[in-house]
């Protein structure tokens, strides 16, 4: 598992281009462009990433703009950290084939 960082949504655009993830998650707020428009370039680019909005800014108006933007998951920064670990297991499952340990039959 690579996990990388931006400071903006400039920088997060270029990472991306060099290796695309199986899940991202956004902020609205950002530098520059906000985690909107990030959602809908990534979006019109990469139409399997699964985006994960992930902000403070939990309203109705921002919930329905992250869909229309493109993003796959809305969770306030509030949200419980089991929460958004299970949000993430069932992205990433739907992603990747099951591994078993390979200890087991």
């Amino acid at each position: 598992m690579v996990i990388e960082e931006a400071t903006d949504g400039e920088e997060a655009l270029q990472k991306i281009d060099v290796s695309v993830p199986d899940l991202i998650f956004m902020d609205i707020k950002l530098p520059g462009e906000n985690g909107l428009q990030i959602t809908k370039k990534l979006r019109n680019q990469y139409r399997d990433v699964s985006i994960i909005i992930l902000t403070y800014y939990d309203s109705p108006e921002h919930r329905k703009a992250a869909f229309e933007y493109g993003a796959t998951h809305f969770l306030s920064k509030g949200t419980a950290g089991e929460d958004i670990v299970g949000v993430v297991q069932s992205i990433l499952a739907g992603k990747r084939p099951f591994c078993q340990d390979a200890g087991s039959d």
